[in-house]
């Protein structure tokens, strides 16, 4: 028996009934062969993490554009964030923690330089639309070709809400799988709790003006609000059999209007809206200048480029990538007067 056939019996023997076991996986797009000591959502696991697209998560931000200041969180720390909660909550009700894992680390693979400014910008921009949860589909499948477990693509794909509803009983955008709705909520238990934290830090908000009502149920400290919401998934999802995560009705009233809150006096905020509009306008300006110099762009891109004959396909891939200092590079580079030195 190898090691992986140990860890695969191993699951079948403590997991809940309600966990997916990696021998039951949908499988990839094509067949490999399996590996002698890990499963196959360890694997993937350790596809995501060497990623060319998981370490550019390190220079891309999260809410606030350019931060000065090491503490701020980056996309890389947020997905660490969720990794970390999302594995709290699947260990304790004994799902697949490797595929949660999995799942979490690579949530946010397809998003933009500068947040959702740049995924609201190339949304504009890109005749088909843009997503960060569809890209992050893109560059796993076709870009970089990690040939990932059909599990962990759906995972991506519909960890995201935007403002809809926290646990979507619309099967467009819940899982199939627990693990993969454990990610989805957990995700927003980690941005909203970190952008409270960050918002401190930056001034925008003080933690007195958090409604009391909110304050008094949730806690007053991120560690109180973090574990209460981790709690109270636990406890309700573990009364019942079936394949659907749950919350309370207390809580899921109480994490809505959390968020509204936050939109209202964080992410709509003057301070974040400002910047957020420059990333946007500069953005567009970087992709106005590639579709005009399609040369310069295809001399950049080079090899990266996927579908050659489709110039908006090939901006959108290339920008979307993006880090938040690459970006501004390669604006300062081609759309930035250039300074000439004069000599008496």
């Amino acid at each position: 028996m190898t090691i992986r056939e140990r860890l695969e019996a191993h699951e079948q023997k403590l997991f809940s009934p309600r966990a997916c076991l990696s021998i039951h996986s949908k499988g990839r797009k094509n067949d490999e062969a399996p590996c002698p000591f890990r499963t196959q959502f360890q694997r993937d696991r350790d596809k995501i993490i060497h990623s060319k697209a998981f370490r550019r998560l390190k220079r891309k931000t999260q809410v606030f554009l350019s931060p000065e200041g090491d503490h701020y969180r980056t996309r890389m720390t947020h997905v660490l964030e969720v990794m970390q909660i999302a594995r709290t909550i699947a260990r304790a009700l004994s799902l697949n923690e490797d595929l949660t894992e999995a799942i979490a680390l690579g949530h946010d693979l397809g998003h933009t330089p500068f947040g959702h400014a740049g995924e609201e910008t190339l949304g504009k921009l890109y005749p088909e639309g843009f997503r960060h949860e569809r890209h992050g589909v893109r560059i796993v499948d076709v870009i970089e070709d990690l040939n990932l477990t059909w599990e962990v693509k759906e995972g991506i794909l519909k960890h995201s809400k935007g403002r809809g509803p926290l646990l979507s009983p619309d099967s467009k955008h819940k899982a199939s799988t627990l693990e993969g709705q454990v990610v989805r909520i957990a995700d927003i238990i980690a941005y909203l709790n970190h952008d409270i934290d960050d918002a401190i830090r930056a001034g925008v908000l003080a933690e007195k003006s958090i409604p009391k009502k909110i304050s008094d149920y949730l806690g007053t400290t991120k560690s109180q609000r973090i574990t209460k919401m981790i709690s109270d998934v636990v406890e309700s999802t573990a009364k019942f059999d079936d394949k659907t995560l749950t919350m309370s009705d207390s809580m899921t009233q109480a994490i809505d209007e959390l968020r509204a809150f936050m939109f209202d006096n964080v992410y709509e905020s003057f301070q974040v809206r400002g910047e957020f509009i420059k990333a946007c306008r500069f953005l567009e300006d970087l992709y106005a200048f590639y579709l005009k110099n399609e040369d310069v762009l295809l001399r950049e891109v080079g090899t990266l480029a996927v579908e050659k004959t489709d110039i908006h396909r090939i901006v959108c891939d290339y920008i979307a990538g993006m880090t938040d200092d690459y970006a501004l590079s390669k604006f300062q580079e081609h759309i930035f007067p250039k300074i000439i030195a004069t000599y008496k």
